[in-house]
């Protein structure tokens, strides 16, 4: 018969298996925080930062990063290039994790993974926020239609030609239609702007 001991390594290791784990993960599984120095100094967990852990073996994806800023700051969304990431609108690797925030919000102050933090209130910032499940974490994110709209508002930032890019490939793909993407510009206050860009694809 398995001890408490292992019984609670392997709840743990369980726990860890579905995503990245924080000590108050174990309080509610009533494992003793402990038991993570343990498990790190057995090579089993690993930290990937003040107060995160993950399991030594388990395999990076292109997509931990934005779990591990969402376990830790559960109140951003995931934003812009970031955001193009998830729904697949770019083959490109975003050296940060973009994240969109209250300008009255605490800042997040993360030493990894690096953070690109971009600010709106209103409508800007809530319209167009969908949930989605990574590495076990749920992550809030812009929708494609209000990421298509946010790349044109934010486009000194990621560039104008990302911001075409994007709509021609939201559009190709039928990620959004044009009249979300549309409401979702009007949202971010940029409607006018971005509507020569539409019926000259469309």
């Amino acid at each position: 018969m398995p001890s408490k001991a292992t019984s609670k390594v392997d709840t743990l290791v369980q726990l860890a298996g579905q995503g990245p784990v924080r000590p108050r993960d174990l309080d509610k599984a009533g494992i003793p925080r402990s038991y993570l120095a343990r498990l790190c100094e057995r090579g089993v967990f690993e930290r990937v930062d003040r107060g995160l852990y993950r399991l030594a073996d388990s395999p990076a994806t292109e997509l931990s990063s934005t779990a591990e800023v969402a376990k830790r700051v559960p109140h951003v969304i995931v934003c812009l290039l970031s955001a193009l990431q998830i729904h697949e609108l770019t083959t490109e690797s975003p050296h940060a994790v973009w994240v969109l925030i209250d300008r009255h919000a605490r800042v997040p102050r993360l030493n990894y993974p690096v953070l690109e933090i971009i600010y709106a209130s209103g409508a800007a910032r809530t319209h167009g926020v969908e949930t989605r499940t990574i590495e076990g974490v749920e992550v809030n994110v812009t929708t494609p239609a209000k990421t298509v709209a946010d790349c044109f508002r934010f486009r000194r930032h990621v560039g104008l030609d990302v911001a075409i890019a994007a709509l021609k490939g939201c559009l190709r793909t039928r990620k959004a239609t044009v009249s979300e993407i549309l409401e979702a510009a009007r949202a971010d206050r940029i409607y006018s702007f971005i509507r020569p860009y539409l019926e000259a694809i469309v």
